[in-house]
């Protein structure tokens, strides 16, 4: 088991303006699963997401990942497990305008200690299996949406993370692209045997899952596994 969540609790706000967002979360992540977390807007999802990533904090309960407990953390540990650990894609892509193709993917090695060298071969290796080895100088505003997404999976997978957290990954890409950009990832994680974990209500995404973990409410309604 490589991830593991235990009666996690998350409130936004208080007295009568509070909401709820997650409700006692009980949930397991074993390595190289492709697994989706869906439902409405609003369901807890993307806030269960970012507790795993360590991006947002949580009320009660805890999350594992390797047997390290979260609570134990500080934000020096927390920095240090995103930067050694995870990878992300984000719904709006988050890359940097004035960076090219290039230096925003190295961008997220800066910490690690890798020869110039490995880090070209790296991002080489990566630009080619997303198929942009001819945009490497180019900025973002010179690139399509999916080609820009394209990038932001080049730049969660460099470091090698052991998990990739996609918070609604094909939200603003068209129906072709975001087919393209959903068995980019399928592949690679097939490839690298990264763990996948997604934020999403695309039935797309959803339809290709080895796991869906249906919310609602900030409560798990069912899982859905698949062979």
């Amino acid at each position: 088991m490589m991830l593991s969540v235990s009666q996690l609790h998350k409130t936004y706000g208080q007295g009568e303006a509070a909401t709820y967002a997650l409700r006692g979360i009980d949930l397991t992540f074993n390595e190289e699963e492709f697994t989706v977390l869906s439902g409405p807007s609003g369901c807890g999802k993307s806030t269960l997401l970012n507790c795993l990533g360590t991006l947002d904090s949580y009320d009660q309960g805890d999350i594992t990942f390797y047997d390290k407990s979260f609570n134990a953390m500080n934000s020096k540990d927390q920095t240090n497990f995103r930067h050694d650990h995870l990878g992300f894609i984000f719904q709006n892509y988050n890359l940097i305008p004035v960076l090219t193709v290039y230096e925003n993917i190295a961008l997220a090695v800066t910490l690690k200690k890798w020869s110039k060298q490995v880090i070209h071969d790296e991002i080489m290796t990566l630009l080619q299996a997303v198929g942009l080895e001819d945009k490497v100088d180019k900025r973002p505003t010179q690139l399509s949406g999916g080609q820009q997404q394209r990038v932001a999976i080049a730049r969660a997978l460099v470091k090698k993370p052991a998990l990739i957290l996609a918070d609604e990954p094909t939200a603003n890409l068209d129906a072709k692209t975001s087919q393209e950009i959903l068995d980019l990832m399928i592949k690679l994680n097939q490839e690298r045997k990264s763990t996948f974990i997604f934020s999403t209500h695309d039935p797309m995404v959803s339809a290709v899952a080895k796991r869906i973990i249906h919310m609602k409410d900030g409560v798990v309604t069912s899982i859905e596994e698949r062979s």
